[in-house]
C-alpha cells in the first residue's frame, strides 16, 4: 500500500491519472463515484490532484453521473449477454449480434487506454468494463476489479483472470475464486456514498412532513428502488392495517404508483392514517429516512445492501427474482444465513411478509441483533480501502 500519497505524487511529478469503467447501472455507477470522491480527497491532501477519465455505454446512467462531477467521458461499444437456463438458447441472434460489437469495443477502448495513459484502471462492472479492462490489460496499465455482489458477474469473472489486483464487498466470495485469482483478491466493501452514512432522523420528519408518527413505534422504510416495485407495493398494501398497528411506514413506491396507493390509504382507519406517508421518490432526503427507520423493506441489491449494512439497518429483503445470473438472492441469502437480515426466499406472500416482518416489529431485543449483525457486514470505510488498493498498484 501506499501510505504516503504525497510520495506518490512527487515521484509522478503530475495529478494521478485514473480511468474508470463502469456502469449500465446505479450497482455499478455509484461505486465508481465513490471512490473517485474518495481519491480526489485523498489526493488533494498530499497536495495533489486528480486526473479521471470514465469510459462507459452513450445510454448508461454514468452519462448523467459523470457530467454532474465534471469528469471527462468517453462512450465505447459494447454486447449484452442474455443468459438462459438453457445454454443452447442463449447463442440468439440477439447475442450473436451484441457479440460481435465487443472487438469494435476492445478496439475503442485500447485507443483511450492509449491516448490516457492511465496509472491505474478501475473496473467496477457492466458489460463496458470488459473492454476496458482488456485494452487497460494490453496497454500493460495496471487493472483493479471491484466486484459489489457476493458471485462475481460475467463481465469481473471475465477480467478477474488478467487483473492486478482483485477488489471484494464480501469475505464469502473468496472461497468462489480461482486459487491464482484469490491470492490476488482484497476484501474492500463496496464503497457507498458518503451522504448515506450522514443522515439526521428528525430532518426527515420536518422534510417529509411526518407529525403524525408515533415515535413510540418503530419505523419502518420500504422500497422498490427508483422506480418502485409493483410485488413489493402490493405486499405492504395488503398487510398495510397490521403493520401500522405496530410502527410507521414511510412508503417510497415509484411514481408510477403512488396515486393508486394513495387512494387505497384513504381508506385506512383514522387512527392508523397519521402513522403512514407514501411518496413516489424519496431524494435528497434519503440519508435522513435511513437515519429514520429501524426496520427496511427492500430488494437485494448490491448498493442497497451495501448501505444497509454500513448503517446497521435490520431488513426484510425481497430478492428481484429476475435480476443477472440471480444475484439478489445470493445476496439476501448470504445475510439471512448470518442473521444479518430476513430473507423471502420462498413465495413473497402476505403472510410471508408478516412473518417475517413480525418479529422485528414486535420483539426489540430480535432487532436490535439483526440490525447488530447487519453492522458486522458493512464496511463504511470501503471506499477508503478501494483507494489503498488503487494506490498501491500504482509505478511511477
Amino acid at each position: 500500500m501506499h501510505p504516503d500519497p504525497a510520495g506518490l505524487l512527487s515521484r509522478l511529478g503530475r495529478p494521478l491519472r485514473l480511468i474508470v469503467a463502469g456502469g449500465g447501472t446505479g450497482g455499478h455507477t455509484y461505486p465508481a463515484l465513490a471512490a473517485i470522491r474518495a481519491l480526489r480527497t485523498r489526493l488533494a491532501e498530499a497536495g495533489g490532484a486528480l486526473d479521471a477519465l470514465w469510459i462507459g455505454t452513450a445510454s448508461g446512467l454514468e452519462v448523467q453521473v459523470s457530467a454532474a462531477e465534471n469528469i471527462p467521458f468517453k462512450a465505447v461499444a459494447t454486447g449484452k449477454i442474455r443468459r438462459h437456463a438453457n445454454p443452447l438458447r442463449m447463442v440468439s441472434p440477439a447475442n450473436v449480434r451484441d457479440m460481435g460489437r465487443v472487438p469494435l469495443g476492445v478496439a475503442q477502448a485500447r485507443s483511450a487506454v492509449a491516448a490516457f495513459a492511465p496509472d491505474v484502471v478501475l473496473g467496477t462492472g457492466g458489460y463496458v468494463a470488459v473492454p476496458v479492462g482488456t485494452a487497460a490489460r494490453m496497454c500493460h496499465r495496471p487493472l483493479v476489479v471491484h466486484e459489489q455482489t457476493v458471485r462475481l458477474g460475467l463481465g469481473n469473472r471475465a477480467l478477474a483472470r488478467m487483473a492486478t489486483r482483485v477488489a471484494l464487498s464480501s469475505e464469502s466470495t473468496l472461497r468462489l475464486l480461482p486459487r491464482p485469482v484469490r491470492a490476488r483478491a482484497v476484501v474492500t466493501g463496496n464503497p457507498v456514498r458518503p451522504e448515506v452514512l450522514a443522515g439526521q432522523g428528525d430532518k426527515a420528519v420536518q422534510a417529509l412532513g411526518l407529525w403524525g408518527f408515533d415515535r413510540a413505534l418503530p419505523t419502518v422504510y420500504v422500497t422498490g428502488g427508483a422506480q418502485g416495485s409493483r410485488q413489493i407495493n402490493e405486499l405492504v398494501s395488503e398487510n398495510l392495517p397490521w403493520m401500522l398497528g405496530h410502527a410507521n411506514v414511510v412508503h417510497q413506491c415509484g411514481p408510477g404508483h403512488e396515486g393508486r396507493l394513495r387512494r387505497r390509504a384513504e381508506g385506512l382507519p383514522g387512527h392508523l392514517r397519521p402513522r403512514y406517508r407514501v411518496t413516489g421518490f424519496v431524494g435528497p432526503e434519503l440519508p435522513d429516512v435511513l437515519a429514520l427507520a429501524d426496520v427496511v423493506l427492500s430488494r437485494s441489491g448490491a448498493g442497497t445492501l451495501a448501505e444497509l449494512t454500513a448503517l446497521g439497518r435490520a431488513a426484510v429483503l425481497v430478492p428481484l427474482a429476475t435480476s443477472a445470473g440471480n444475484e439478489q438472492v445470493h445476496n439476501a441469502r448470504h445475510l439471512a444465513e448470518a442473521g444479518a437480515a430476513v430473507a423471502l426466499l420462498g413465495p413473497a406472500t402476505p403472510d410471508a411478509l408478516r412473518g417475517a416482518l413480525g418479529p422485528l416489529l414486535t420483539d426489540p431485543a430480535r432487532r436490535a441483533e439483526t440490525a447488530r449483525r447487519a453492522a458486522g457486514h458493512g464496511r463504511p470505510d470501503a471506499a477508503e480501502r478501494l483507494v489503498d488498493v488503487l494506490l498501491s498498484v500504482v509505478r511511477p
